[in-house]
């Protein structure tokens, strides 16, 4: 049996700049469309491309409900969620190349 897993996830365009939160099942894949524009609307308006945080689940519902409690949360909040484990708001979607190349 595969076991399925689902990220949370947020962009944003600059160090504390303009945030999306978003859910997926590829976050390698979603990233990477984000990041070229292929995905119309709000994270392509602001050109939000820089993969700075990110969380495992392994539920879609308990995914969706963190997604939906992070949209509602303060900017503070937010900030201080990606500042514990990215203090320096590196692009998180670079390891993906890293580990492609390993």
């Amino acid at each position: 049996m595969r076991t399925n897993y689902y990220f949370v996830y947020i962009l944003t365009n600059k160090r504390a700049g303009v945030f999306y939160t978003g859910v997926t099942s590829d976050l390698e894949r979603r990233s990477w469309q984000h990041r070229t524009g292929d995905l119309r609307g709000f994270s392509q308006k602001f050109g939000l491309k820089t993969l700075v945080w990110f969380e495992t689940h392994r539920d879609i519902h308990e995914a969706i409900a963190r997604e939906k409690a992070i949209k509602h949360w303060r900017r503070p909040w937010k900030i201080a969620l990606i500042e514990k484990d990215n203090p320096e708001w590196r692009d998180l979607r670079d390891g993906f190349n890293k580990a492609a190349d390993a």
